[in-house]
């Protein structure tokens, strides 16, 4: 079984990478895309997105990192694959499953499994260009508007050369909506040969279990809820409880920390609130503190009620 860290555009940056690998569990994580679009980018541009190229291509606790492209030309792609690894990251994965709407009117992520023939070229050209001993990965929704091509598009995909295909078991049409169809990729497994990655609704170990059985694969992604239970990949491991407030208190202060004293310190209140959104799920205190947390503006003020929330659970 293998465990890895979904990319989550706005949420997973590598201050994230490195608090939830330090915490353990997971195999391999996976960078926000960076967008291609008709020019091979600078190494700046590579190392903002994926800082752990300066480590080697590892998050501080060990866990490598996979630098991950979108876009629709196979020759850029390919040329910014090269790129990438060049500069240290342990293989590349490409983007075909992103959901947004100014990403998709581009022609980029999730539209492109409307185009099974582009599928194909893309991922052909880019392990045709990225030296053999690094993987070429690939992310997939089981399709646009519906799952007449899920089939076709991963064959295609598996045809190009891929290492390996992760699959959020829903349309782009379903978005995040509950379920995730499971199923889906065990009828996948049976079209293709290459390792498969089950993604979507693992909330708990429980759920991982059940879309372990539903998509006859062992290795999962997680995403929402590695944020709602920062010890998740760690309880699917090995049955631990989910991580106990108090200490899920000091990992936001910690993060908040790194977040206001690095460069994306003008972010910080926006995700720090958007891993509330997350939390609330999980625990009924994060709730309470949102709403404490959801009209301040200011990282000072935001820092003193997280303050003050961990002083108060560590004498509760």
């Amino acid at each position: 079984m293998k465990i890895i860290l979904a990319p989550m555009e706005g949420v997973v940056d590598h201050l994230m990478r490195d608090m939830l690998t330090r915490i353990g569990g997971y195999d391999l994580c996976i960078t926000e895309f960076i967008r291609i679009v008709d020019q091979k980018l600078p190494a700046r541009v590579f190392t903002r997105f994926c800082p752990e190229l300066q480590n080697g291509g590892k998050t501080f606790a060990g866990t490598p990192v996979r630098v991950q492209l979108l876009g629709q030309d196979p020759n850029w792609l390919a040329e910014n694959a090269v790129r990438a690894v060049e500069l240290g990251s342990p293989g590349v994965d490409l983007n075909f499953g992103c959901p947004a709407k100014t990403v998709n009117k581009s022609r980029g992520g999730a539209v492109l499994l409307k185009e099974t023939e582009q599928l194909y070229l893309i991922v052909k050209a880019v392990r045709d260009a990225v030296p053999a001993a690094f993987p070429v990965s690939a992310k997939i929704r089981l399709g646009y508007d519906d799952t007449s091509l899920t089939l076709a598009n991963a064959a295609a995909i598996a045809s190009a050369g891929a290492s390996m295909l992760t699959v959020h078991a829903r349309t782009k049409s379903d978005g995040y909506r509950p379920p995730a169809y499971w199923p889906w990729i065990a009828k996948i497994k049976q079209q293709v040969s290459i390792p498969l990655v089950a993604n979507g609704e693992i909330w708990n170990a429980a759920d991982a279990a059940l879309c372990q059985q539903q998509a006859n694969c062992s290795n999962i992604m997680l995403g929402r809820g590695a944020l709602a239970m920062p010890n998740l990949a760690q309880s699917i491991r090995t049955g631990a409880a989910a991580m106990p407030w108090p200490q899920v208190l000091e990992l936001l202060m910690r993060y908040s920390e790194f977040e206001i004293s690095g460069d994306k310190g003008q972010y910080y209140a926006n995700r720090i609130k958007q891993w509330f959104s997350y939390l609330k799920l999980q625990y009924p205190q994060a709730a309470d503190l949102f709403q404490q947390l959801r009209v301040l503006r200011k990282s000072s003020d935001i820092l003193a009620t997280l303050n003050q929330a961990l002083l108060h659970s560590q004498h509760a």
